[in-house]
């Protein structure tokens, strides 16, 4: 899988991390405590679909662009849509937000955001699109560190005890990078219980993914889930068919939230008959 997400931008499987990364936003903001939220793996943060990268691949017309023609009636799938259409306004209308600009976009003037990225070229521009927004630091370092440095978070003398961490890993070690990521949650967890952790992961063949969700079940969280889009069936090694969110203390029915978009994305996005998803529990809170 190619590193630089412009190649990929838009397509199916930033909608269901974007739908959901909004969704999450939207039920932390509910209270009024302020708010940090930690981008492992941010990118640059804003992509031109109109670019060589996303029309090599052509990835986006599968995702944002069928979304966005057939426009379907569901709330959190709205709020979505709204966000792109407001990054539009503000960047041109071949513009597509990375997870950056929706956590900006979603959060408050008191909250605040650490975006890293490694890769030199992608930091910069990742600086450049924020250089305005006071609440972001960007940080040019590997993430799963950062993890490590920034957590539990704290600014001058305000601790946050309440958000996220978003971990959008590129892959690049296929199943390495399950192992990575879970040694990553489990002592990131140990620094900051509170904090809800996402997840991202391709989904090629599911049944690969079996010792996974066993380790993932066993992390420290409270409360873990696993929310999938496939849209097609898992039955090729070779192509990304569906992807997936491992979500560690996800707020109160934000389940819910999922098992009601998700079989929308599943229809509108679908590619063939076998399409589907599923939001399934790991471990619940008694």
């Amino acid at each position: 899988m190619n590193y630089r997400h412009a190649f990929h931008a838009g397509n199916h499987a930033d909608v269901l991390k974007h739908v959901a990364l909004l969704a999450l936003c939207d039920a932390l903001t509910a209270k009024p405590a302020p708010l940090f939220a930690l981008d492992t793996h941010a990118g640059r943060g804003l992509y031109p679909l109109d670019g060589n990268s996303a029309l090599r691949t052509g990835e986006a017309e599968g995702g944002i662009g069928r979304l966005l023609a057939e426009a379907p009636k569901q709330p959190a799938i709205g709020r979505y849509l709204a966000a792109v259409r407001a990054c539009r306004t503000e960047h041109g209308p071949s513009a597509y937000p990375g997870s950056p600009w929706l956590l900006s976009h979603a959060l408050r003037a008191d909250d605040r955001i650490a975006a890293c990225e490694l890769q030199p070229e992608e930091a910069e521009q990742l600086k450049h699109n924020f250089e305005r927004d006071a609440r972001i630091a960007v940080h040019q370092r590997d993430g799963y560190a950062a993890m490590k440095a920034l957590l539990p978070p704290k600014f001058g003398a305000t601790r946050y005890n309440r958000g996220l961490v978003l971990i959008d890993p590129p892959f690049e070690a296929q199943l390495e990078e399950f192992d990575t990521a879970l040694g990553a949650l489990r002592e990131a967890q140990a620094r900051w219980p509170q904090g809800s952790y996402v997840l991202w992961y391709p989904i090629k063949r599911r049944r690969a993914l079996q010792p996974f969700y066993r380790r993932a079940a066993t992390l420290p969280a409270k409360s873990i889930l696993t929310a999938e889009l496939l849209v097609r069936a898992d039955d090729s090694p070779l192509r990304m068919n569906g992807s997936g969110l491992l979500v560690l203390n996800p707020p109160w029915q934000f389940d819910r939230v999922l098992s009601e978009t998700l079989p929308v994305l599943a229809r509108t996005l679908g590619e063939t008959a076998d399409a589907s998803s599923a939001v399934t529990w790991l471990k619940q809170a008694d």
